[in-house]
C-alpha cells in the first residue's frame, strides 16, 4: 500500500488551495488591469490609460444605474437583517407554536428555488394587486421587495447558527436580575449576535447588488440597475468602461469588507476581555 508522506500531503494540499485561489480571483485580477486598457478591445493590450475611467463621468446610464443599485442594496441589507433576525429569533428560542414547520419552509424556501421561479411569481402576483388596487408599479419599489425577499432567507440563515451556539445560561441569568424580556434581547442577546448582523448585512448587501435575475422581472421604466445595464450592453459587446465600473464595485465592496472585519474582530476582542474580567470578579 502506498505511503505518502506528510510533507507530500501537506505541500498537495497548499497547492490545490492555491490553485482554488487562483481560479477564483484570476478572473477578477484580469478584470482590474484591463480597466486600464488603452485599447477599445477587451482581449488586446495596448497601454495604460485612464480614460475609461473618466468615461465614466459623462456616462449618466451607468452612473444612475450604480447609484440605484446601491441605494436598493443598502436598503434590502437593512430590511434583511431586521426581518432575517426576527424570524431567527422565532425559530431558535420557539421550538413548539402553530405552523412552525410551515413557517421555516417559507422561510428557507428562496434558499433552494431557482431565482426564475421566484422571480416569476412575484412578477404574476405584483401584475394581479396592480390590476386590483393599481398600486404598486414595478420600479424601485417592486425590486427592493423581491430582494428583500430573498436577502431575508439569507440573513436568517446567518443569525440563526449564531443564536443557536449562545448559552441560554447568559439570558437566564439576566431574568433572574429583574430584566424584562425586551431588556434581555436589546441588553444580552443583542450585542452577542453583532456580528452574525454585520456579516449578514455585508452578504445581503451583496447579493442585492449583483442580481440580475430578480431586477429583470421586477423593473420598470426608468429604474434599471446597474447589473441590468452591464448586461444590455453585452449584447452590442462590452467595452473597457465596464471594466472601470467592475473595478469601483470591487474596491468598494473591499473596502467595506476589510472595515467591517476590523469593527467585527474589534468587537470580539472587547467581549473576550469582558467575558475574563468578569470571570476574574
Amino acid at each position: 500500500m502506498l505511503r505518502l508522506s506528510p510533507a507530500f500531503n501537506r505541500n498537495f494540499g497548499k497547492g490545490w488551495l492555491a490553485a482554488g485561489y487562483v481560479f477564483l480571483y484570476l478572473p477578477i485580477i484580469a478584470l482590474i488591469v484591463y480597466s486600464f486598457n488603452d485599447s477599445p478591445l477587451p482581449n488586446e493590450w495596448r497601454g495604460f490609460t485612464l480614460k475609461w475611467y473618466a468615461a465614466l463621468l459623462h456616462d449618466t446610464e451607468m452612473q444612475a444605474g450604480l447609484w440605484l443599485s446601491l441605494k436598493i442594496a443598502f436598503f434590502t441589507a437593512c430590511g434583511s437583517v431586521v426581518l432575517g433576525t426576527f424570524a431567527a429569533f422565532v425559530l431558535v428560542k420557539y421550538k413548539r407554536f402553530w405552523g412552525r414547520t410551515a413557517f421555516s419552509g417559507m422561510v428557507s424556501a428562496p434558499l433552494v428555488m431557482p431565482e426564475v421561479v421566484v422571480g416569476l411569481s412575484l412578477l404574476l402576483m405584483l401584475v394581479s394587486v396592480q390590476r386590483a388596487l393599481g398600486f404598486p408599479e414595478r420600479g424601485v419599489l417592486t425590486i427592493w421587495m423581491g430582494h428583500l425577499l430573498l436577502g431575508m432567507a439569507y440573513a436568517t440563515v446567518v443569525v440563526q447558527a449564531r443564536l443557536q451556539e449562545l448559552n441560554p445560561q447568559l439570558e437566564e441569568a439576566a431574568m433572574d436580575l429583574g430584566a424584562k424580556p425586551s431588556q434581555v434581547f436589546m441588553l444580552v442577546t443583542l450585542p452577542m449576535i453583532a456580528q452574525a448582523m454585520m456579516s449578514a448585512w455585508l452578504l445581503t448587501f451583496t447579493l442585492s447588488l449583483d442580481d440580475v435575475v430578480l431586477s429583470a422581472f421586477l423593473s420598470g421604466p426608468g429604474s434599471t440597475t446597474m447589473p441590468l445595464v452591464i448586461f444590455s450592453r453585452a449584447r452590442l459587446g462590452l467595452n473597457p468602461s465596464v471594466n472601470a465600473v467592475a473595478t469601483l464595485i470591487v474596491l468598494i465592496v473591499s473596502i467595506g469588507v476589510i472595515v467591517a472585519s476590523y469593527m467585527i474582530a474589534r468587537a470580539e476582542r472587547r467581549r473576550q476581555q469582558e467575558m475574563a474580567a468578569a470571570y476574574r470578579n
